[in-house]
């Protein structure tokens, strides 16, 4: 029996005040490179973004965490700028640079001064035409990314328990293997899997380039061209299946590691970014969770005295994603109480929604905060980029007001009586252990 397809949100009106900001002026090279320009002339400054579409997602048993393990490798040199030289010819320019890799995209970004824009593209365009990958460089950051997941994830409680959790809300989905790789995988990766890697997912007809602030677009899309335009296609990417089967039952795990206190991780099967209860969620999150005076804050922590702290993620992703809760304990606090405190909060959102009041507080705050993102040049090119890549468009970023202002009380409670139910539930329990000798 085939999966009934999400139900998409409907489409929404663009936002005036936000329409008036953006003039997005939209190129694609022949060799398959989308280009965004985005004119600022309020300060002599831009930000550049290149959104790759390729995350642990597109990962396989074996090379898990070679996406991250590539947001280092693509600083160390190519073929006109050696090693270390980026960073060095970057920030003699007064720039600065920085990259991030998540289940979905891998992007690096550069913020500058608008007069060494031709610099930057010569910069970047190196990298995603002829970067370097030697044995010796393999090697080296082979070795940074396995301390990195000692330091995040082997003796980190929330590394350890985030890691254990992906595994039981995913049973065959790639969503279920961390980020950073499992270790035997970054010991295993090796220099004709990143070459083959890199010629897929690093190639330009799989990349969006944001370009915003202080540019001349007609001038800046000729200097693309340029630098980027004789950059050779890579291979159509593999799509990515789908085959998460549907959770029948709560799923729990138990964690020993020295710790001072126990904790709990809670995930929920939730949607697909795409998906209309998305938003719904969104203004769950900021209801339970958002600020001093938040439903769970309140009643976990200053009411019940039960935890110290209390958090929720939710995480748009391209695929269906998780809502994950994180209970910090007192040392003598029991953790089933915890549990059972949440749930009953949970229960109460899904039986009795929210009150005007909340929602229009959430409303409020998530407006905001959207609004706040796209006051620099820089968050306006994440913003853009990250609508691109979840959503398909960046034009969402002009209808999201809209969309969340459709949003009503009954949404959000059908939203949690549909996910937050102990059927989809994950739950992963740290027990402190001693410290070890």
């Amino acid at each position: 029996m085939r999966k009934a397809s999400p139900k998409k949100a409907p489409a929404r009106a663009a936002d005036p005040a936000l329409q008036s900001l953006f003039d997005v002026h939209e190129a694609t090279l022949p060799n398959g490179l989308q280009v965004r320009l985005l004119e600022n002339h309020l300060a002599p400054v831009v930000s550049l973004y290149t959104f790759f579409k390729v995350g642990s997602r597109n990962e396989r048993p074996g090379i898990t965490g070679i996406s991250h393990l590539f947001e280092h490798m693509m600083f160390n040199g190519a073929k006109k700028y050696g090693p270390k030289m980026f960073d060095k010819t970057l920030e003699s320019s007064g720039g600065s640079s920085n990259a991030y890799t998540s289940h979905d995209m891998t992007v690096y970004y550069d913020d500058f001064a608008s007069d060494a824009l031709e610099t930057v593209l010569d910069l970047e365009s190196d990298r995603m035409r002829s970067l370097r990958i030697s044995d010796a460089m393999l090697a080296s950051e082979r070795e940074v990314v396995k301390e990195e997941r000692r330091v995040r994830t082997d003796n980190d409680i929330g590394g350890l328990m985030d890691e254990e959790l992906g595994t039981l809300v995913y049973k065959a989905h790639a969503y279920r293997w961390p980020i950073i790789g499992w270790m035997a995988d970054i010991d295993a990766i090796t220099r004709e899997d990143c070459q083959q890697y890199f010629r897929t997912y690093y190639a330009p007809n799989n990349a969006v380039l944001y370009i915003a602030g202080d540019i001349d677009p007609k001038k800046t899309l000729a200097l693309v061209r340029k630098y980027y335009g004789d950059i050779p296609r890579g291979p159509v990417p593999a799509g990515v299946v789908n085959a998460e089967p549907p959770q029948r039952g709560e799923r729990r795990s138990f964690v020993r590691h020295p710790a001072q206190s126990p904790a709990v991780m809670i995930g929920y099967q939730g949607p697909a970014a795409r998906d209309e209860d998305t938003l719904a969620l969104d203004v769950a999150q900021y209801v339970l969770t958002k600020g001093e005076g938040s439903r769970l804050t309140r009643s976990l922590v200053y009411d019940q005295k039960i935890v110290v702290s209390v958090g929720l993620d939710w995480a748009w992703r391209i695929d269906p994603g998780m809502v994950m809760f994180f209970l910090e304990l007192k040392p003598d606090s029991d953790p089933q109480k915890a549990e059972a405190a949440l749930y009953a909060e949970l229960e109460k959102l899904a039986r009795d929604g929210i009150t005007e009041r909340e929602l229009q507080k959430a409303l409020n705050n998530l407006r905001s905060d959207h609004l706040r993102e796209l006051g620099t040049n820089n968050g306006r090119a994440h913003a853009l980029g990250n609508y691109e890549a979840l959503l398909g468009d960046w034009r969402h970023v002009l209808t999201l007001p809209s969309a969340y202002a459709a949003v009503t009380s009954d949404q959000v409670k059908a939203a949690a009586a549909k996910y937050l139910i102990p059927e989809r539930r994950s739950v992963v329990t740290l027990l402190p252990a001693p410290t070890e000798a």
